[in-house]
């Protein structure tokens, strides 16, 4: 009887050593990749995760969401201490400084290989912006661009039964409605750079020159859509103290200004803040041009999905960028969070293409040129465009020609590392 019991323990012994033996290979072979990203999409994106371990035994996610104005200041701690995630979101005009530091991989090879992502898959300018020469470093996982938001109303009571499509229109129209409503036309804050660069090139402004070593923003080209815009300012269109529109909403619900160049996220919000009645009176339309050429150019903005240079998993990795990537995938994510979709195959579904708003976003991201790719663009529009240089001329504080000489003058000193790693570099 002894020996039955010692038989029976021994087995039981044998059973438990092996499931445990069996359970924590399991664990050993389990890859955990971590994958940051920011604000609302860090928020929702761990919906996803079950699908893609669903699809991919074995690989689990492990989300961490950052706040947008903490990210650029993680993400470089991060990178001086090793210990940047598998996977991160980068907004694009970020890629270039990630890049000069390498902690993001190239990701050529993975493309070539893939049967998911491919660049005729996307917006072509959206594209662009996550390329450095001819290597691509980031997917692009959603999108975002300007567009001209206006009231129809408005602009149907002084002859114009659509939004303007020239600048010479816009302007037109912007003299006609203060003439009549003795109002406002064209919002144009003065405390954001993006109407100054998206005007610029839009003209075929260079913005900078010699292989991004100098400001050119002296050029006849920028010169010429600085003075255009200053023109709303100078002329009373637009309005130059920023403390008269404490309320976009509000002051458009009113007609305090009928024109405004924003974002897809102002749909949601007009459809919300505008009263009932004036939900037939506005509208979004691409951007006008300086020609005949409509529409004109706008931004390329949005956010990619970049790889750890560093990461031990990056085919691992891979497939969650990949999954991320498929058409599905984004038109779930999209009715999560709202954040355009890069793929142009989900604008064909019934959200985006019965969407009126919606259209002028589709049409406007076929016609977008990027900014320049160099890690200092971010400090020259934020510290010297937005900070130094939009406020002073709308004030007449300095005149454009002094505006824009010192501008090139600040953006060169910025430059100046630039141009001494460039010169070593070819010694």
């Amino acid at each position: 009887m002894n020996k039955l019991k010692n038989f029976f323990t021994v087995i039981c012994f044998l059973t438990t050593a092996f499931c445990l033996l069996s359970c924590s290979q399991k664990k050993e072979d389990e890859i955990t990749l971590n994958f940051w990203a920011m604000g609302v999409e860090g928020e929702y994106v761990s919906k996803l995760v079950p699908e893609f371990e669903k699809q991919n035994p074995g690989i689990k996610v492990k989300v961490l969401q950052i706040a947008w104005v903490a990210a650029h200041e993680k993400l470089i701690t991060a990178f001086a201490s090793g210990t940047l995630p598998d996977v991160f979101q980068l907004g694009n005009t970020w890629i270039p400084e990630f890049q000069s530091l390498g902690s993001i991989e190239p990701l050529n090879n993975y493309i070539a290989k893939s049967s998911v992502v491919s660049a005729q898959n996307y917006f072509e300018g959206i594209w662009e912006t996550n390329k450095i020469d001819e290597t691509v470093y980031g997917i692009p996982w959603y999108v975002d661009t300007r567009v001209l938001f206006y009231r129809t109303d408005i602009l149907k009571s002084v002859g114009y039964n659509s939004a303007p499509r020239t600048w010479a229109e816009l302007y037109d129209a912007s003299k006609k409605i203060k003439q009549k409503y003795n109002r406002y036309s064209f919002f144009i804050p003065t405390n954001e750079w993006l109407p100054f660069i998206l005007f610029g090139i839009q003209n075929n402004a260079r913005l900078l020159r010699d292989n991004n070593q100098h400001g050119d923003f002296t050029s006849k080209e920028f010169r010429e859509a600085i003075e255009y815009l200053a023109k709303f300012y100078y002329e009373g269109l637009a309005p130059v103290d920023m403390q008269q529109v404490l309320n976009v909403y509000q002051a458009f619900g009113e007609g305090f200004f009928s024109m405004y160049i924003t974002g897809p996220w102002n749909v949601t919000e007009f459809q919300n803040r505008l009263p009932k009645e004036l939900q037939d009176d506005w509208m979004t339309a691409p951007l006008p041009s300086p020609d005949n050429d409509y529409p004109g150019y706008s931004l390329p903005g949005g956010s990619s999905i970049v790889l750890n240079a560093d990461s031990k998993q990056k085919d691992a990795a891979w497939k969650w960028i990949e999954f991320l990537s498929k058409n599905e995938t984004q038109y779930n994510f999209y009715k999560l969070v709202s954040s355009l979709p890069s793929l142009k195959k989900v604008w064909e579904y019934p959200e985006f293409a019965g969407n009126i708003y919606m259209k002028a976003f589709y049409d406007q991201l076929q016609k977008t040129k990027p900014t320049p790719k160099i890690p200092e663009w971010e400090q020259i529009v934020f510290q010297k465009i937005q900070q130094q240089t939009v406020e002073p001329i709308a004030r007449k504080k300095m005149t454009i020609d002094a505006a824009l000489k010192q501008l090139n003058n600040d953006v060169n000193n910025i430059l100046e590392k630039r141009r001494w790693l460039l010169l070593n570099s070819e010694e």
